[in-house]
């Protein structure tokens, strides 16, 4: 074939048809058309809504494999919980089997050392479940106020406790609310009892206005107080029933410089979140309301030892006897 039969001309328009930018701007146009009407008169609904339902089928089953994959997934996902779940409360329910054979006996023994050495029994306090309505507007202060007051049997110099210790005190009683200073706040003090090595001494609050600490003071330096050791109610102060938690020794400093050693306390009541306290009876009821205390405190710590004018007289008492057996 020569190169001479080839025709270079274009086809004639009938052949050929539209160019390709004739179509480009017609259905441009009709799009931007069927848009405007779509928007204005909602032509295209009936269409959209024939498509779904056709495609609908392929759909639900092209999600069936995901939706498959996913609920074997999570079912694995629960049956490893439960299983877990499981574990833990048969070794749950074998401690607690080994504990409730423990019990009797020890109770006996128990039972038999009181009867030998002649004490008595703990003091088990009445007590009067509340509820917190709101934190003191005072924001240097570390109390809060419940719905209960003296009508309901609150009187001030009570203990309170939540679910984990002791919360705090009754400071201040009204007919309908009370008002409970916590452990942290800087004016409180409570004698406590490392659970561990039986040491007593007093926790005081924290002084700084930002802290939610606690202080063992006048401790010696010598002493045996580890991280971690487990503070407890003495019951000397005839306010608080022996033997309730406190705090936990958070960090132990040994200066040098002093003959005391700075023990700084973590409370285990949860005092940033509480919501419902019980508030006991004290030990020994109090006269009165609140004593001023401490008037014969040592002059070197009158500086930096928060009053107790928010304590029973028989706290302070305790505070000021601890202070005095553990001066050098």
């Amino acid at each position: 074939m020569s190169i001479d039969t080839l025709d270079h001309t274009p086809p004639p328009l009938f052949k050929q048809g539209p160019s390709a930018l004739s179509r480009l701007l017609f259905f441009s146009v009709l799009a931007l058309l069927l848009m405007v009407a779509d928007a204005g008169l909602h032509l295209m609904q009936p269409l959209r809504a024939a498509i779904a339902t056709v495609l609908y089928p392929a759909q639900w089953l092209a999600l069936q494999p995901v939706q498959m994959t996913g609920t074997f997934a999570s079912y694995l996902t629960d049956l490893k919980s439960a299983r877990a779940t499981e574990e833990a409360a048969r070794r749950q329910l074998v401690e607690q089997s080994q504990r409730a054979g423990q019990v009797e006996p020890l109770q006996l023994e128990n039972q038999r050392l009181r009867e030998l050495l002649g004490l008595r029994e703990r003091v088990q306090a009445a007590g009067v479940a509340a509820q917190v309505l709101y934190d003191a507007t005072d924001p240097y202060s570390r109390r809060v106020v419940i719905d209960k007051g003296l009508l309901q049997g609150i009187t001030a110099g009570s203990p309170v406790l939540d679910e984990s210790g002791v919360l705090g005190q009754i400071t201040r009683a009204y007919p309908f609310v009370s008002e409970i200073t916590l452990l942290v706040d800087r004016d409180q003090v409570i004698p406590v009892m490392n659970a561990r090595t039986g040491t007593r001494g007093v926790a005081y609050g924290d002084p700084s206005p930002h802290g939610g600490m606690m202080e063992l003071r006048y401790i010696s330096v010598n002493e045996d107080v580890k991280e971690g050791d487990l503070l407890t109610t003495s019951g000397i102060d005839g306010v608080y029933p022996p033997g309730l938690q406190v705090a936990r020794v958070a960090q132990v400093d040994r200066r040098t410089d002093s003959s005391f050693a700075r023990i700084q306390c973590a409370p285990v009541a949860q005092w940033q979140s509480v919501m419902y306290v019980m508030v006991l009876a004290p030990v020994v009821p109090q006269p009165g309301a609140i004593a001023a205390a401490q008037a014969d405190a040592p002059a070197s710590s009158a500086a930096s030892a928060p009053s107790s004018a928010a304590l029973p007289a028989s706290t302070a008492s305790a505070a000021r006897r601890a202070r005095r057996g553990a001066r050098p």
